[in-house]
């Protein structure tokens, strides 16, 4: 069995996923990189593994519970257990929708459903899949990567935006709200097993998921996620951070 410390990030082929990837094995970690395409998980696999990491591709569609359950029995024939897990897969909106979909005043159901299905039942089926391999870890870490733009506080004080109003959407927003009350409801649940479940917010990252309209690299949006998956025994779990510290609920 291998002995390196063994984590899993979804929707690590690219953007701030691949460079989690990227961190966490030039740390020493042994690191999953889960992607849909079979294609694209080998070729950032290959690339990583050129700068020496030790990395290996699973297909994995979060949103897809059979592509999940076979990531997960992958994971369990190569490795025989998970000692991480960073929950990075999401979507601003669906494929052929534009923000008015997502407005409550024109609002699309089928496009709000869809952005929930990844950013929070995916993050809920991956993370019920690997929990059995997670368990069998000394030190399991779940890191959910979300959002500042789902933090309730930030969304109702104008103050914070400099006196414009946050971008109002009623998909991507309430499904990162969505997604950090449920990491409490994980942190609480298997904190007396050992786990530490942390959120984090990566900041305002250029990926394709804005348009690469952010100010923040890739690998600067990477470090909060990375901090987490690294905590010490003595770590805190059930806290939603960003790299200047605590962000309002």
């Amino acid at each position: 069995m291998n002995d390196t410390t063994i984590t899993l990030v979804t929707g690590a082929n690219k953007g701030i996923g691949r460079e989690i990837a990227g961190q966490l094995a030039a740390l020493g970690h042994t690191v999953v990189i889960g992607a849909r395409s079979a294609e694209n998980g080998e070729k950032t696999a290959a690339e990583l593994r050129a700068t020496g990491a030790d990395v290996a591709p699973v297909v994995l569609d979060v949103t897809d519970p059979a592509s999940v359950a076979a990531a997960a029995d992958t994971v369990e024939a190569r490795y025989g257990r998970l000692d991480g897990l960073v929950n990075n897969a999401a979507i601003a909106m669906p494929p052929g929708t534009d923000q008015a979909s997502q407005l409550p005043r024109s609002i699309d159901l089928d496009t709000i459903r869809t952005v929930f299905d990844t950013n929070v039942f995916g993050v809920i089926t991956v993370t019920s899949a690997v929990l059995p391999l997670l368990r069998r870890s000394p030190a399991p870490r779940i890191v959910n990567v979300s959002s500042r733009g789902g933090s309730l506080s930030f969304q109702a004080d104008q103050e914070t935006w400099g006196g414009d109003q946050p971008p109002i959407n009623a998909g991507y927003s309430p499904s990162k709200s969505a997604l950090t009350a449920l990491t409490l409801q994980y942190a609480r649940d298997l904190q007396p097993d050992g786990f530490l479940v942390n959120a984090v917010c990566p900041g305002f990252v250029a990926t394709d998921l804005n348009g690469h309209a952010g100010h923040r690299t890739p690998a600067e949006g990477a470090a909060a996620a990375v901090r987490m998956a690294t905590l010490p025994a003595d770590g805190p779990t059930g806290t939603f951070s960003d790299d200047d510290g605590p962000v309002p609920w």
